[in-house]
């Protein structure tokens, strides 16, 4: 098996996105027509070249939704999954898609236990699926389930027909995330061989990137996966790993890069499954740097730490405090706050980050901007404070009602919304009034005890031009810790000229039960 060198920037890889289709149909996701047509949207923007819509043979709610998406005019080829079957076919046709992924038994498994036919059975529907399929002017792709555990030479015989009758191209699937690099190499190969081949792997060995990286290796020119990697079981390979890769290994193009985080919040947000933090190009922790060493590299030459810039796949750089932060990352942050401190101040301040961190807690900027008050012994000016707080959702509409010190003066207001955390930030919003023109960049919550009394600790990060502030804020009762937390955000943003900028900050959305905004994108 050569190694993956063999690609260069002369070749030509296509991604094809099955989010819609394979992504859906892992355990707990139900993406709803608006959501899967705001998923295509952003997968065109992305530069993705085939988007599967879904399968067609679903339901009339799945065909309506993929009518949804082929309206779109995009640029993408859109496709449907389809099984072995003339009829699957037919209601695709009757969607508008562009083109079909005709899905036939490999494997003896499959071929006998599953559907209760033969290999001769296979081969001769399959070419006439194929056949009429052409016959309307579909883009026709034929995958073979469960190939990596099929007898290589039935898998070629399958294609090689599939092939003689029109079908653009054939699909090594690697259904349950069963094959090892060799096998796969081998596969692909002589797929290959026969005519254009693609490749659909799963992660249920940890290896869906090697796997794809092999099958390139061996002639593959399109891939599929989906957005984040999620699908079935361990899921499926994910798209913008492959882009990056590609790109920033072999100067090979297949997607939009900047593009792929907004991509990739967009399929967070639909599917409610936050990002994971240590995610290649997704995760929060991707270009984020509290190693002393790290951020002190990072201050002196911004590829020290990095292989690939953050703006590139539309990413902003961070540099966050804790245990590991170093004299230079203090520094840095507190010029970006513009606090002038002397060199023994800088030395408590440390000293006082690493203390807070060494007890397991991440260093906020506002934990950051209140040990510098203390340090330096100045009074802190609020702005803003919360007074009161109550709120109520049970039988009706949330609703919320707070009363705030905005200044010299107080401010009474209450709002409504889909939950108490959005009621109690609709009321926030109307007793600020102008003040309000903050963005609500991220809001993540975590349960730090257990039981029904619960502690949470609420953090947020919220910006104000180019500014942005970050807080953490604990309590029992999570309409209060969240409302605590932006006021205490809103007061470092409003409060003092000097509280500067926090430019490496980025946006970035964890968990929102309550779809909480404090301003409109």
């Amino acid at each position: 098996m050569p190694l993956a060198s063999a690609l260069d920037s002369d070749g030509t890889v296509q991604l094809l996105d099955t989010t819609l289709r394979d992504g859906e149909q892992a355990p707990g996701i139900s993406l709803d027509p608006d959501e899967k047509a705001e998923i295509a949207r952003e997968l065109d923007r992305s530069g993705i070249e085939f988007i599967e819509a879904g399968s067609a043979c679903t339901g009339e709610g799945e065909r309506e939704t993929i009518r949804q998406v082929t309206g779109l005019d995009l640029d993408a080829t859109v496709t449907s999954f389809a099984r072995g079957v003339k009829s699957d076919i037919e209601l695709a046709v009757d969607c508008g898609v562009d083109g079909v992924t005709i899905v036939v038994p490999a494997s003896d498994q499959h071929i006998e236990t599953k559907v209760g036919s033969t290999r001769s059975e296979v081969v001769t529907t399959t070419a006439e699926l194929v056949e009429y399929a052409k016959d309307h002017d579909l883009w026709v792709e034929v995958i073979g389930e469960d190939g990596s555990r099929a007898d290589i030479e039935f898998l070629e015989r399958l294609m090689r027909e599939a092939l003689d009758a029109g079908a653009d191209r054939s699909c090594y699937a690697d259904t349950v995330g069963h094959a090892n690099p060799e096998t796969t190499y081998e596969y692909v190969s002589r797929l290959a061989a026969l005519g254009p081949v693609s490749t659909h792997t799963h992660d249920d060995l940890g290896l869906a990137m090697t796997n794809v990286w092999v099958s390139l290796a061996a002639g593959a020119d399109l891939v599929h996966g989906t957005v984040n990697g999620i699908g079935e079981r361990a899921g499926n390979v994910a798209l913008e790993e492959v882009a990056i890769a590609l790109a920033h290994g072999y100067d090979i193009e297949t997607a939009t890069l900047d593009q792929l985080y907004s991509l990739a919040q967009t399929v967070s947000q639909a599917t409610n499954i936050p990002l994971p933090p240590n995610k290649a190009v997704i995760g929060e922790n991707a270009f984020t740097h509290e190693s002393g060493i790290h951020t002190d590299g990072t201050l002196k030459d911004k590829t020290m730490y990095e292989p690939y810039s953050p703006s590139s796949v539309g990413r902003e750089r961070r540099l966050v405090l804790g245990k590991h932060a170093g004299r230079a990352g203090v520094q840095a942050a507190l010029d970006e706050h513009r606090i002038d401190v002397s060199e023994d101040e800088v030395t408590a301040i440390v000293d006082r980050v690493k203390e807070l961190g060494d007890r397991d807690k991440r260093v906020t900027d506002a934990d950051l901007l209140t040990i510098a008050e203390e340090v330096q012994g100045r009074e802190r000016d609020r702005h803003v404070e919360l007074l009161d707080l109550t709120a109520a959702s049970g039988g009706g509409t949330p609703t919320a009602s707070i009363r705030l010190r905005v200044g010299e003066n107080e401010r009474v207001a209450s709002g409504t919304g889909s939950g108490p955390v959005d009621a109690a930030v609709e009321a926030v919003r109307a007793a600020l009034g102008t003040d309000a023109d903050a963005q609500l960049d991220s809001y993540h919550v975590d349960a730090i005890t257990g039981g029904t009394d619960a502690v949470v600790t609420v953090e947020v990060e919220m910006s104000r031009g180019d500014r942005t502030v970050s807080v953490a804020t604990s309590d029992s009762d999570i309409t209060r810790c969240s409302v605590e937390a932006m006021v205490e955000a809103l007061d470092r943003l409003l409060s003092v000229d000097t509280s500067g900028t926090s430019s490496n900050s980025e946006s970035d959305v964890d968990v929102d039960a309550d779809d909480v905004s404090l301003a409109d994108d």
